[in-house]
C-alpha cells in the first residue's frame, strides 16, 4: 500500500513538472514570437505603408530635422540669429530637394503638412534676420507644430 501511494506521489509530481516545463515553453514561444514579430498597435494615425528602405530613409530626414532644430535651438540661444537663419533654411525650408521628398510617400494629406512644415521653416528663417529672440521663438515654435501635428496623424 506504501508503495502505491508513493508512486502514485511521484506519478504526480513528474506530471505536475512536466506540465509546468510545457507552460513555460510556451511563454519562452510567445515571448519569442513577440520579439521576431512586433505587434502593430492601431494608435489612430494613418500609416505610411513605407517598405523598409523607406523607412530608414524618412527616419534619417526625421533625424536630421531633429539635430537642425536642436542647433538653431542653441544658436538662438547665443543670439547668433544670422547663422540660425541660414541653417533653418538650409535644413528646413522649402527647397526643391525637401518638395520632391514630400511628394513621394503617395499620401497627399502627408506631402501637404509636410510642405506647410517646410513652408514655415522659410517664414521663420525670415524672422530670424530680425534678431528679435521673441519673436524668432514663436517662429521656432510655430514650425514645431507642424512636426508635432505630423507625427499625431501619420505614422510609417
Amino acid at each position: 500500500m506504501k508503495r502505491v501511494v508513493v508512486a502514485v506521489i511521484c506519478l504526480g509530481f513528474l506530471s505536475f513538472s512536466a506540465c509546468k516545463n510545457e507552460k513555460q515553453t510556451e511563454k519562452t514561444d510567445i515571448k519569442q514570437e513577440e520579439i521576431e514579430k512586433p505587434m502593430e498597435i492601431d494608435d489612430g494615425r494613418i500609416s505610411l505603408n513605407l517598405n523598409p528602405m523607406q523607412k530608414n530613409h524618412q527616419l534619417s530626414n526625421m533625424r536630421s530635422h531633429l539635430e537642425a532644430v536642436q542647433q538653431i535651438t542653441l544658436l538662438l540661444s547665443q543670439e547668433k540669429y544670422d547663422e540660425a537663419s541660414t541653417l533653418a533654411y538650409e535644413k528646413l525650408g522649402s527647397t526643391t530637394e525637401m518638395r520632391l521628398m514630400c511628394a513621394s510617400f503617395g499620401d497627399k494629406g502627408f506631402e501637404t503638412m509636410g510642405i506647410e512644415f517646410h513652408k514655415s521653416a522659410d517664414v521663420m528663417s525670415e524672422v530670424f534676420k530680425e534678431k528679435n529672440k521673441d519673436k524668432a521663438l514663436q517662429a521656432l515654435s510655430n514650425t514645431l507644430n507642424y512636426c508635432v501635428s505630423c507625427h499625431a496623424t501619420y505614422k510609417q
